[in-house]
Order: structure tokens, then C-alpha cells, then sequence
């Protein structure tokens, strides 16, 4: 009877001992954070095929709390920024790209820009001469480009057309990239990462995540692009790999926006995840180089 036990046993500890260790922490609290992404996709579904025209009111929403947060934490820390200006001139931007593609898209950030830069000129009255105008109008044309202006080419990934393909599948071939990215990156950099990208920006950007991130993008960029859109799976390698790229630099950049600010997240909001802008940092930088390739790919 012992020795059957040891005979069981043993296996278990020799498999349990070549299991490789994770080198770094999640850094999240994966019970929470793990249920709520999978509400989040589950809203991003419903957005896609069961509510009609969903997509564009979906990213408006969350392109307006993005820009909320930033601007809530520009303001604590002595930006004047004109919240409500930013706000209103980045759904003119996406909404008038429904219509008008990028021709609607560059005329609204145009126009958003003007309205920041005489905005802030008169802030404080005509009687007063503006101080920090340079900082704070470089500020918010900063703010309109990274998040409705780089978001509004995730919307118009809907508008693509194909030959007898959906504009929904060319949003899910960028979901299910951003997604392989996300999860390459964060398997490759928690059980391998030693070697940091940019360890003055972001210390936990490690190489290792950078190729997991890679691969995983190009291996599933290459599968959605042949069997959701029915081009070569080259297209999608390429995709994948500009879409990393894109990705990670994104990722560096709102680090660094977050150090300078000395935050650690730009909000709560969302339960595991922290804020809006913590989750589409990436995805936004992302969206441009996407809809670029799939435009081509419709073509």
C-alpha cells in the first residue's frame, strides 16, 4: 500500500518540479480583473452583431470617459484645459467620420483644435492675458489626438467593405488581434520577462512581453485574415506585427504620462483593470495602423 503511494506520488513532484516558475507578478488582481474583460468583450459582441449600429455609439462612449479621465487628471495637477470644448470637439470628430470617412475625421479635428486654441486664449476673459496658453493649448491638441482622433479610426473600421464581408468582421480581426497581443505580451513578459524595453518609461515592459506580443499577434493576425476575411495570411503577419508595434508604443506613451502626472492608474472605473484609458492606451495607436491595412485589404 506504501510503496503504490509512493509509486503515485513521485510522478506528480517530478511534473510539479520541471513546471516553469512565473519571474515577475500579474500585477493585477486577476479574480476581478479577469471576469470584467470578459464583460467588457461580451458588451463589445452585443455592440457588433445584436445591437444594430452599435459600434460607433460604443466607442463614442468610451472615447468620452477616456477624454474625461485625462482631463480630470490634467486639472489636478494645474493644466487649465477647456474639459467641456475637448469633450464636445472629440464626438463632432468621430461622428462626423460616419458620414464622411477621413475627409469628416480631419475637418472635425480642425475644427476641435480651433475651438481649444481660442478657448484657452479667452479663459480667463478678454481683460486678462492667458498664462501657460503654449502648455496648455499643446495639451489639449495632444488630448484630441491620442484618444478621439486615433479612436475614431477603430469606429470607422465598421464602414470597411469587402467582397460579401461585413464591416463587423474587419472589427473583430482587430478585437481578436488586440486581444492576442495583450495576452502574448502579458504570458510572455510574467513567466519570462528580465530584459526591460524602456526601463526609465515603463520597468515592466520587458522584450520578452514585446515577442509574445508578436507572436501571438501574428499568428492570429494570419488565422482571422483567412478565415474572416478570406485574404492571405500574410496580410495578417504583416498586421499583426505593425499592430504590436503600434500596441507597445502606445503603452510607453501613457506610461510616461502617468509618471510625469505620478499616478498609477488614470481612474477606477473599470473593476481589476483601473481606467478606460489603462485598457484602450494600445488599443487606440493600434486602431490607425489597422484600419489602414484592412482598408487596403477591402480594396
Amino acid at each position: 500500500m506504501h510503496s503504490l503511494m509512493k509509486v503515485k506520488i513521485l510522478p506528480m513532484n517530478n511534473t510539479t518540479r520541471h513546471l516553469p516558475k512565473p519571474k515577475n507578478s500579474a500585477g493585477r488582481d486577476l479574480k476581478v480583473a479577469i471576469p470584467v474583460g470578459f464583460g467588457l468583450f461580451a458588451v463589445v459582441i452585443l455592440a457588433i452583431f445584436v445591437i444594430p449600429f452599435g459600434w460607433y455609439p460604443l466607442v463614442a462612449i468610451a472615447i468620452f470617459f477616456a477624454q474625461w479621465e485625462v482631463i480630470s487628471r490634467l486639472s489636478e495637477k494645474g493644466y487649465i484645459v477647456q474639459r467641456w470644448w475637448l469633450l464636445f470637439g472629440g464626438q463632432l470628430m468621430l461622428w462626423l467620420s460616419w458620414p464622411f470617412g477621413p475627409k469628416g475625421l480631419v475637418s472635425g479635428f480642425v475644427a476641435a483644435v480651433l475651438l481649444v486654441m481660442y478657448s484657452r486664449l479667452f479663459h480667463h476673459g478678454k481683460n486678462s492675458a492667458p498664462k501657460n496658453y503654449l502648455r496648455d493649448t499643446a495639451v489639449g491638441i495632444f488630448v484630441l489626438t491620442w484618444i478621439p482622433l486615433f479612436g475614431s479610426f477603430a469606429a470607422m473600421m465598421s464602414l470597411l467593405r469587402g467582397h460579401e464581408i461585413a464591416g463587423s468582421m474587419f472589427v473583430i480581426t482587430f478585437m481578436m488581434c488586440v486581444i492576442a497581443s495583450d495576452t502574448g505580451g502579458y504570458v510572455a513578459g510574467v513567466m519570462f520577462g528580465s530584459h526591460p524595453m524602456a526601463p526609465a518609461v515603463s520597468p515592466k515592459k520587458s522584450w520578452e512581453g514585446f515577442a509574445g506580443s508578436i507572436i501571438f499577434g501574428a499568428v492570429v493576425g494570419a488565422l482571422s485574415m483567412h478565415y474572416l476575411l478570406h485574404s492571405d495570411w500574410w496580410w495578417g503577419v504583416l498586421l499583426g506585427i505593425l499592430l504590436v508595434i503600434c500596441a507597445t508604443l502606445g503603452d510607453l506613451v501613457e506610461s510616461q504620462f502617468k509618471r510625469e502626472l505620478g499616478i498609477k492608474d488614470m481612474s477606477q472605473m473599470i473593476p481589476g483593470h483601473g481606467g478606460i484609458m489603462d485598457r484602450l492606451d494600445g488599443m487606440l495607436p493600434a486602431a490607425m495602423v489597422t484600419w489602414l491595412v484592412l482598408s487596403v485589404i477591402s480594396l
